[in-house]
This record gives C-alpha cells, structure tokens and sequence, in this order.
C-alpha cells in the first residue's frame, strides 16, 4: 500500500494535503482525486469557476504522478460541445 497526497491548487491558491491517503490501487487515484475535488469545491463554496483548478497527487517523495482538472457534478453527465 502506498501513500499520496492530494494537493488542490488553481495556480495563485492551494490546499495542501498534509497526512495524504493509502492507496492499495494506484488506478483508484483518478477516483481519490475526483472526491478531493468535490470536497474542495464544498468546501471554498464561495467559488463559481473551478476551470483552472487542479488535483496534484504527489508520492512521499514529492514526485507528481498525476494531475486531474476539476469536474463539477453538473459537467460530468453533460455532453460534449461539438
């Protein structure tokens, strides 16, 4: 089992993620990513556009192995534009 961090930043602000998460699957980080997500945006629920905000997720050395957008709940289910 390894451990991540999920840190949350739209390039002037950032949430850290000090105690991180254990993770027995690595591709279950795109989900861990994705609730983090959501919790920041429940959290700052002040904000309208989350367009530039990211998930950074980190290992225990401070390597990033992945780097998600926001998705609102809204843009999830919602076709693309053509």
């Amino acid at each position: 089992m390894a451990r991540y961090r999920f840190h949350c930043t739209n390039g002037h602000e950032c949430l850290f993620d000090a105690k991180g998460a254990e993770l027995r699957v690595p591709a279950s980080l795109t989900d861990r990513a994705q609730q983090v997500a959501q919790q920041a945006m429940r959290t700052l629920d002040d904000r309208t556009d989350w367009s530039e905000w990211r998930v950074a997720v980190c290992d225990l050395n401070g390597q990033r192995v992945l780097v998600q957008p926001f998705v609102s709940a809204g843009e999830e289910s919602s076709p693309l534009a053509a």
